[in-house]
C-alpha cells in the first residue's frame, strides 16, 4: 500500500529542493545492487527513492539507524517503508540484531532487490564526509553484487540540523558509474580487505562531491 502512493507522490515532492540529477544512465534496471551514498540531512532520506524508483519501478530497502524506531511517527514510516533496523549505537544484543539486519538485506539482494545504505551512520554536522562503517563492503561482497556510488551536494543547506522545514534552495545529486568486486570473490575476506573495498566506495563518493575521503 505504501510503495505505490509514494511511487507517484513522493517525486513532485521533492524534486522541488532538487537541482539536477547527473549521471541517472548509470542505474541499472535488470540487476540487483547496493545505492551508497553520504549523507548530511534528514532530506536524505527519501531523495534516492523518489528519483530511482521512478527509473527503475522497484522498491529500495534502506537500512536505517535503529535510534529513529524509537519515536512513534519515524517508526510507523519505517515499517511502512520495509526499512531495516542496523544498531549503530552500543544496545543490549546489538550484534546479534546486527546480525539478523544483515542477513535480512543479504535475502533480499539474493531475490534480485535493491539495498540503499549510507555507510557514515549518521548525518554529517558540516556536509563533510566522515568515516565510514564496513557494512557496505561486507554486504556488497558476501552477496556479490555490484554498489552505485551517490553523492549528495547541499542537502543540509536544504533542511540544516534543527531546521523543521526546508529552506529555499536546492540541492544536486551526481550518481557514479557502477562499481563492481570481483577481484575480491576468490580472497579471504578480513577487516583488511572490508576496510579496502569501504575506502574505495567512498572515495568515489567524494569524487563526486567534490570533497576528500582520507579515512
Amino acid at each position: 500500500m505504501a510503495y505505490p502512493i509514494a511511487k507517484i507522490f513522493l517525486p513532485p515532492i521533492y524534486h522541488l529542493w532538487l537541482r539536477k540529477v547527473e549521471g541517472i544512465e548509470n542505474v541499472p534496471k535488470d540487476k540487483p545492487f547496493i545505492i551508497v551514498a553520504n549523507h548530511a540531512s534528514y532530506y536524505d532520506a527519501l531523495l534516492m527513492h523518489s528519483i530511482l524508483i521512478p527509473k527503475i519501478n522497484k522498491k529500495i530497502y534502506a537500512l536505517v539507524n535503529s535510534f529513529y524506531w524509537k519515536p512513534f511517527i519515524t517508526r510507523l514510516f519505517l515499517v511502512l517503508g520495509e526499512c531495516i533496523p542496523v544498531y549503530v549505537e552500543e544496545e543490549k544484543n546489538h550484534k546479534e540484531k546486527n546480525k539478523q539486519a544483515f542477513e535480512k538485506a543479504l535475502n533480499y539482494l539474493k531475490k534480485g532487490e535493491i539495498i540503499e545504505i549510507f555507510p557514515e551512520g549518521k548525518r554529517s554536522p558540516d556536509g563533510k564526509l566522515q568515516k565510514a562503517y564496513t557494512g557496505v563492503a561486507k554486504l556488497a561482497l558476501k552477496a556479490k553484487v555490484s554498489v552505485l556510488p551517490c553523492g549528495i551536494i547541499g542537502s543540509n543547506k536544504v533542511l540544516p540540523r534543527g531546521a523543521n522545514l526546508p529552506k529555499l534552495t536546492r540541492c544536486e545529486v551526481k550518481i557514479g558509474k557502477l562499481m563492481f568486486f570481483d577481484k575480491y570473490y576468490d580472497k579471504k575476506y578480513n577487516k583488511k580487505v572490508f576496510e579496502e573495498v569501504t575506502r574505495s566506495i567512498m572515495k568515489k563518493i567524494a569524487k563526486l562531491i567534490n570533497q576528500e575521503y582520507n579515512y
